[in-house]
């Protein structure tokens, strides 16, 4: 069984240090895979997003208007202050949270994480820090489709075309972290971005490591 729980702590760790370290320039650095962002505005997403769990302010949650709203309460707050929230709050996200099968807030953590790493150019994050959340998504998304995606050890789908894809590669396509054209690169017409991307398919290419 996956230990969300270390899951969550290992990102969360590694969000805050990365985030205390990073320069004005890095923090006001639009992120491609949410380009309506900085990276300042994904940290205060992460914030936000755990401080809604915990509280339960989540009417209108995962819309673009739940986002922007715990987004902008934070526009003048301090990194130092975004850090001490996600610290603060992190053992609490994770009681109410790690007995879920589909722990909606600690795959969103990873896939910021990785959000942030690549609009710095700083590659893929390490695979300790992202193959749990591809082990639980992938046989949800893939696992009724006439395909065999095969990601080096792992494969996924019912059986058929076989397909062949980085593993980091499938985890950010099944996050809608990969255009239509970066994804018809491995899968061809294969498979319909429209149908394995849980956020919807994205026509802007994406900085992929």
């Amino acid at each position: 069984m996956t230990d969300w729980a270390q899951l969550y702590r290992d990102n969360a760790s590694a969000v805050t240090g990365l985030a205390n370290d990073l320069s004005d320039d890095d923090l006001a650095t639009t992120v491609p895979a949410t380009p309506a962002w900085t990276v300042r505005d994904v940290i205060a997403h992460m914030a936000g997003c755990q401080s809604d769990v915990i509280t339960g302010r989540m009417d209108g949650a995962p819309s673009p208007e739940w986002t922007a709203r715990a987004v902008g309460e934070r526009a003048g707050l301090s990194v130092a202050d975004l850090v001490g929230e996600i610290n603060d709050h992190t053992e609490a996200l994770i009681e109410a949270v790690a007995e879920s099968p589909r722990p909606a807030p600690i795959w969103d953590i990873t896939v910021h994480h990785a959000d942030v790493f690549e609009a710095l150019g700083r590659g893929e994050l390490a695979p300790e820090l992202w193959q749990p959340v591809l082990d639980g998504a992938g046989p949800q998304m893939l696992g009724e489709r006439p395909v065999t995606v095969r990601t080096g050890a792992a494969e996924y789908g019912a059986g058929g075309t076989e397909l062949s894809v980085p593993a980091y590669e499938l985890f950010r396509t099944l996050f809608s972290r990969r255009s239509r054209s970066q994804i018809a690169s491995w899968a061809g017409d294969v498979l319909s971005p429209d149908e394995i991307c849980i956020f919807g398919a994205r026509e802007d290419d994406q900085p992929a490591p």
